[in-house]
């Protein structure tokens, strides 16, 4: 078997000893190409990767694949990490991402990359960006995925191959270890070489990739005598003697690389391979490592070795012209030095096509370490100076450029404090504010000039917001003690500390912060914002002392303001949602949240921030409108796509959104987009805002549906319950593990959890039941030991529903009421409640209120009256997607005779006969489990079926039962 040398130029030579890795990647390529030669059919992807010391073969290995996958038809994109381009934000992608982008325009970048252009672009090098919005990471790393998801389908088979990852660059490394567990789905290999011992801390989950796919890696290991004994016959004449070939195995530890360099420089030497000459390869053994290649570099000169050490410098992209001018040689003694280099393997030959001044490469990153480690200390640091200057000269961009000044020592240069800042910008418009970061820190060390120095520290706070917002406060805190700051800056750099101060869980400092600014403001307009800061932040406060008085402070403000400007309506949105939680009339909290919304509130505005918008739009769903509240969400979720924004941001949206639909009654959808929430909220972190909103939504949601041991096991896993958030969270975390409690019969739990939630939120004057039900479930928790004060708290609840005044909120309330109630007076409260919901968007609680009332109807001798209800809440239950309710209604009515026996038929004329047996088996009292089963088919499947069934009969219908019945005859127990 054969292989291409690992750089251009050099022969093909025997790969030896290989013949695992070989056989591993002839069964990939032959997974991915098809099923057979030629096939239209898709192969299936898979990851491969090479590990081992420096010098074992992996880029031979590498090259290999790439022959072996072109050979089959196969498209193949390259990159590789490399030593000085490790700190260079999306190196390795942009090496990924632009051979295929080269040739087209912008207008056709922009067709390729469709809506995700604004966001990967600057990513992946097309521009540098134009606007001011900053992507978050996993927006940018979203983006990437949908790139390679693309091409890979369209560029099918397709094969990436990233050679010493160890090098690579963190953003790069950091997508690559996201979407690598998705090649399996797709027609792609991914191919992965790295040194498993220079591979950095941080790249700790880019280690585990091929144990997470299912197998390790091919840990490569050195040569054992016999295959070094065949390089050294195949270089240098079957006549080498066995003791020849045997020291060289043991001078080179069967190092490949070491191996095929001496016995080149054996050839070079015209020695005869024989054991005479063993001290001869000894001493070139020497020559072929550091200290040894070194020497032999400055044998060739000091032209060959200024410009060595320049190519070495200027790492991945250093060219022939740049070389020459960061080491000040001309054009003849360039073009000498180069041919000289490569002539003594320390530069690589060039590729036939390439053109004159084409990309320098050195013979092997073993080599290119060493003249770069080789360079003086204090010439490597000058070298970097001249380098950032002539890369600046050349167009080559900021990034670039801050990339040698990093290694340059801090001299007060205002041009590289320049540099830093127009780099770091960069950085974050390519969705890198680590990079950022890093750029900043050192134009800080710089230092800038006095009156530069806040603004740096203010850029420097905002680049570390998302990564570090501890470093973010002490940061900002060093701009506020600025002797210079403009008046504008320092508006801005309290908004941000605040927030930065919230995103850390310190609410109360946060709104200090504001407060101490408001009074200190002399201009209207900034103290106006400040108080608008200080009144969310202490809203968001679980803390806060005196909320009562916040809120009559908030009330006053409010009535002489007219929506002017956006520090107006963030206040007027603000006292929409105060208004709500604290339960005053829902037209007081419309009244203020039309006035907030004026022409829009925008989630993204990174000066006002996405908080107010969603509490107004949420004031929407709470005051029964929850159309304009899904409005609202819609537009401010596709607002943060837009814009890159896949953090918490896009988490609370998604999130939030499902809370809608719950409360609408769509629990199928409802649980959807909250679990893709909380999925974006585990890749934001641990125990944060986003986690408790998503988990207790979606406790809410499964229990709804009657899945109380799936709710049991979410709480468990996120330790929910066990840590009361410090934030306002809603619904109110504890109240939802209170729900849980009661769903699992764990009364007298509840009721203590319940009491604290009280004794919290009244304190507050937070008493909308709408908005957080405490003396509801409390009521239901004390029912059965204590029924005297179980109906206090329902009374109560009812009273402060019906001030708040919206259809659900009191049809919950006296659905509450009614379970603590006996006799006619529940029949009464439910009738109430059913009446108040069927005036409300609320569809699981109208569903719970029908199927109650029909069972206390039933209880009381009214058994017409009940199966009306009951069959009217079973199709509600259906539709809403709550089984567990559903069920209880179709048992109610089995154990009740209560099914109908007139056949109609108009009705069921256009069911399939597949949805008229789901409908029989449904109507008999079947659970979609076990019509599942019977079918051979999924629950899901069934579910829809359903839905499909109502939807054609047409919603005036009442249940299946009146849809399928019988002329008289007994209902069979089992299916027809």
């Amino acid at each position: 078997m054969t292989y291409t040398g690992d750089r251009p130029g050099r022969p093909r030579r025997l790969l030896l000893e290989r013949d695992a890795e070989l056989a591993a990647v002839d069964a990939l390529l032959t997974d991915l190409s098809g099923s057979s030669p030629g096939s239209a059919a898709p192969g299936t992807g898979g990851l491969l990767t090479f590990a081992g010391p420096a010098g074992l073969g992996k880029t031979t290995l590498l090259t290999e694949v790439r022959r072996k996958a072109l050979a089959r038809g196969c498209t193949v994109l390259f990159a590789r990490g490399g030593e000085q381009e490790q700190g260079v934000a999306f190196h390795v992608v942009r090496q990924l991402v632009q051979p295929v982008l080269a040739a087209a325009t912008e207008k056709e970048h922009r067709k390729i990359l469709g809506s995700w252009y604004e966001i990967v672009a600057p990513a992946v090098g097309l521009v540098a960006g134009t606007n001011n919005g900053s992507p978050d990471p996993q927006g940018v790393r979203d983006g990437l995925d949908w790139i390679a998801t693309r091409f890979a389908v369209q560029q099918a088979p397709l094969v990436v191959m990233l050679d010493d990852a160890h090098w690579a660059d963190a953003e790069s490394l950091a997508w690559l270890t996201g979407f690598a567990p998705r090649v399996t789905e797709l027609p792609l290999l991914l191919v992965v070489a790295y040194r498993s011992d220079e591979l950095p801390p941080d790249a700790a989950a880019f280690g585990r990739l091929a144990e997470r796919d299912g197998s390790r890696p091919f840990d490569l290991v050195p040569f054992t005598p016999g295959a070094v004994g065949r390089i050294v016959r195949d270089t240098l004449g079957e006549e080498a003697d066995e003791g020849f070939c045997r020291e060289a195995w043991a001078v080179t530890g069967g190092n490949p690389f070491e191996t095929v360099e001496l016995t080149a420089r054996v050839a070079d030497r015209g020695l005869k391979p024989q054991v005479v000459h063993v001290p001869e390869l000894r001493e070139l053994a020497s020559d072929v490592k550091g200290g040894g290649l070194v020497e032999r570099l400055e044998r060739l000169g000091t032209s060959a070795v200024r410009f060595a050490w320049s190519a070495a410098v200027l790492g991945a992209g250093a060219s022939r012209n740049l070389a020459a001018s960061v080491g000040g040689l001309g054009e003849a003694e360039s073009a000498d030095a180069v041919a000289r280099l490569r002539q003594a393997r320390i530069l690589a030959d060039p590729a036939p096509d390439a053109p004159e001044d084409d990309r320098l490469e050195f013979f092997h990153p073993l080599v290119a370490t060493a003249v770069y480690r080789a360079i003086p200390a204090a010439f490597r640091v000058a070298m970097h100076g001249q380098a950032a200057a002539v890369v600046s000269s050349a167009g080559l961009g900021a990034t670039t450029t801050a990339r040698h000044l990093l290694e340059v020592h801090p001299e007060s240069d205002p041009w590289a404090v320049r540099q830093f800042r127009e780099a770091a910008r960069e950085y974050l418009r390519a969705g890198a504010p680590e990079a950022a970061r890093r750029c900043l820190a050192r134009a800080l060390r710089e230092p800038p000039a006095l009156e530069e120095r806040a603004d740096v520290l203010f850029e420097l706070g905002c680049s570390a917001l998302l990564t570090e917002p501890a470093t973010t406060v002490n940061h900002l805190r060093a701009a506020l003690d600025e002797p210079v700051l403009d008046p504008s800056l320092r508006e801005a750099v309290v908004y941000r500390l605040a927030q930065a101060l919230g995103h850390s869980d310190r609410m109360a400092e946060a709104a200090e912060t504001v407060a101490e600014a408001a009074r200190e403001a002399t201009d209207a307009r900034t103290r106006l914002r400040m108080q608008a800061e200080q009144f969310m932040w202490n809203a968001f406060r679980a803390d806060e002392q005196d909320s009562p008085a916040r809120s009559r402070k908030l009330a006053r403000l409010a009535t002489h303001l007219t929506g002017r400007g956006l520090a107006e309506r963030y206040i007027l949105g603000l006292r929409a949602w105060d208004a709500m939680v604290r339960g005053e009339p829902a037209a007081t909290a419309l009244h203020y949240a039309e006035e907030a919304l004026g022409d829009g509130l925008k989630w993204t505005d990174e000066q006002w921030g996405f908080e107010v918008p969603v509490l107004v739009a949420l004031t929407f769903m709470y005051c029964d409108q929850p159309g304009r509240a899904e409005e609202l969400f819609n537009k401010g979720i596709a607002e943060c796509e837009s814009k890159g924004w896949r953090g918490a941001h896009l988490s609370f949206g998604y999130t939030l959104l499902g809370y809608i639909r719950y409360r609408r009654g769509c629990l199928d959808e409802a649980e959807n987009l909250v679990r893709g929430g909380l999925r974006i909220a585990d890749r934001v972190g641990h125990q944060v805002p986003a986690q408790y909103f998503a988990i207790g939504i979606l406790i809410e949601i499964l229990l709804a549906r009657g899945r109380t041991t799936d709710a049991q096991d979410l709480a468990t896993t996120y330790r929910y319950g066990d840590v009361v958030p410090s934030a306002v969270v809603y619904p109110d975390s504890q109240t939802v593990y209170s729900e849980l409690l009661l769903a699992l019969g764990m009364r007298r739990e509840a009721e203590h959890q319940l009491v604290r939630v009280g004794m919290r939120l009244e304190s507050r004057g937070m008493r909308n039941p709408a908005w957080c039900p405490w003396q509801l479930h409390l009521a239901e928790a004390l029912k059965a030991h204590d029924p005297g004060r179980a109906l206090e708290y329902a009374s109560e609840g009812v009273h402060r529903a019906r001030r708040f005044g919206t259809q659900s909120a009191i049809g919950q309330a006296l659905l509450a009421q009614a379970s603590v109630a006996h006799g006619g007076e529940r029949v009464t409260l439910l009738a109430e409640a059913v009446e108040h919901l069927e005036r409300s968007p609320a569809g699981y609680d109208l569903a719970r209120a029908l199927v109650d009332h029909g069972i206390a109807l039933r209880h009381v001798g009214l058994p017409q009256d009940a199966a009306e209800q009951l069959h009217r809440g079973l199709e509600g239950a259906v539709q809403c997607g709550a089984d567990a309710l559903a069920a209880r209604a179709r048992e109610e009515l089995d154990a009740a005779g209560l099914w109908p026996v007139q056949l109609r038929t108009t009705a069921t004329e256009s069911l399939t006969a597949q949805e008229r047996t789901v409908a029989e088996w449904a109507a008999q009292g079947w659970l979609s489990a076990r019509i599942a089963e019977e079918l051979g088919a999924q629950e899901a499947e069934v579910t829809r079926l359903l839905s499909d069934i109502y939807r054609k009969v047409g919603s005036d219908q009442a249940g299946l039962s009146r849809l399928i019945g019988r002329q008289g005859e007994a209902r069979p127990t089992q299916p027809q």
